[in-house]
């Protein structure tokens, strides 16, 4: 959804494309005062409609989210997948659109929250494989949206093409995923695979000893303030990032290219993932401790951007490429790490809580950023 944004917010319309967005759009600027040649509004509206129904989800989370058991929580966020590509591909307003971003959004944050959870009753090293997986959805969702819609097909159909992952999560947790209750969570090695069943029924994993269900309030607080050294500088990184990829994309407008404005936006996205889908598969080679050094450097990134920007320096649009591809390494890198490290801190009981509760992190970095990336927009794009 955030790679189409600028598609979304395009009100232009191509030929037999019954999709408001268009797959190679020569827009004319909405500002003609402005170099930036910036849509009428800024691509952090669909940031925020992406990201602040699951800053709300994982905010009540902690707070009786493991009541439900698992698998109602996956089905639902496989359907409000599969409905979020239906309402954008066939929608003929921004406004419809954005609905069918919030649906993605739910089902991302509902998603997120019940995984990273779940991790908590198998090896710890599933935390590393979880980050590679989500890094690599990430990456593909950019890649296949630039590759289709370079190809000629229209964003309607492109999102189309795309309900068959909804399907493929379902039917992976429901027919392939093992029992959590036959898993050792402290070693490496696997239970013996004739033994292990389909995880159908969430049953094991709700009874559990150690279950955060059995954590008294006291005892979530004093959690929490310990995750405090890895929440912060996480909110940072994803700050910084989603600030630069939701305020300062869209504004990072070259002429001098063969690349098309909507062209360019899309290409930054696809680099940004693949910089996170590097970073997040990195723990077996690359672990990092020390999360706040890798929130300073993407505030550096931010900062240097957004200088850009203003200034309107930097030459070539292919330093712009190998910056956001940086900036996608950094994200990735605090992430994958920041997880790893509260599994290993946290004792077996406080697992689960802790998992639940530090991925709100990213979530309030990234709703931050959108909140100011709007009125930077509206200010930059007024500019003569």
């Amino acid at each position: 959804m955030l790679s189409a944004a600028h598609d979304i917010l395009s009100h232009q319309r191509a030929p037999r494309n019954q999709s408001h967005v268009d797959p190679d759009p020569t827009l004319t600027p909405h500002n003609s005062s402005s170099r930036f040649d910036c849509n009428s509004v800024s691509t952090a509206a669909v940031l925020l409609a992406d990201i602040l129904p699951t800053l709300i989800i994982k905010l009540l989370a902690p707070l009786g989210l493991h009541l439900l058991p698992y698998s109602p929580r996956v089905l639902t966020s496989g359907i409000c997948a599969a409905g979020s590509f239906i309402l954008v591909a066939f929608s003929h307003s921004v406004g419809t659109s954005l609905c069918g971003v919030v649906l993605a959004s739910i089902s991302s944050g509902l998603g997120e929250v019940t995984f990273l959870s779940l991790t908590a009753f198998y090896p710890r090293a599933v935390i590393s494989w979880w980050s590679s997986g989500t890094g690599g959805a990430g990456l593909l969702g950019a890649l296949s949206y630039l590759g289709l819609t370079q190809a000629g097909l229209s964003p309607q159909h492109t999102l189309l093409s795309m309900l068959g992952i909804p399907a493929l999560l379902l039917a992976s947790y429901f027919l392939l995923l093992t029992s959590p209750g036959l898993q050792d969570p402290g070693g490496e090695e696997e239970a013996d695979t004739a033994a292990r069943q389909p995880l159908i029924n969430s049953a094991a994993a709700e009874s559990k000893p150690g279950s955060s269900s059995h954590l008294s309030l006291q005892e979530r607080w004093t959690v929490f303030k310990g995750l405090l050294w890895y929440i912060v500088p996480l909110v940072l990184v994803y700050f910084a990032e989603y600030f630069i990829n939701q305020g300062l994309f869209e504004l990072l407008f070259f002429r001098n290219t063969f690349l098309s404005h909507a062209q360019q936006y899309r290409w930054y996205q696809m680099l940004y993932q693949a910089g996170v889908f590097a970073s997040r598969s990195s723990l077996r080679c690359c672990r990092i401790h020390h999360t706040w050094a890798l929130a300073l450097l993407q505030c550096v990134n931010l900062a240097f951007l957004l200088a850009d920007v203003w200034l309107n320096f930097l030459p070539s649009i292919y330093l712009v490429f190998l910056i956001i591809l940086y900036e996608g390494l950094l994200g990735g890198a605090a992430y994958v790490n920041t997880f790893h490290n509260i599994a290993l801190e946290t004792s077996d009981e406080h697992r689960e809580f802790a998992m639940a509760t530090a991925c709100i992190s990213d979530t309030l970095g990234i709703s931050l950023s959108g909140l100011l990336a709007l009125p930077l927009h509206d200010f930059l794009c007024h500019l003569s």
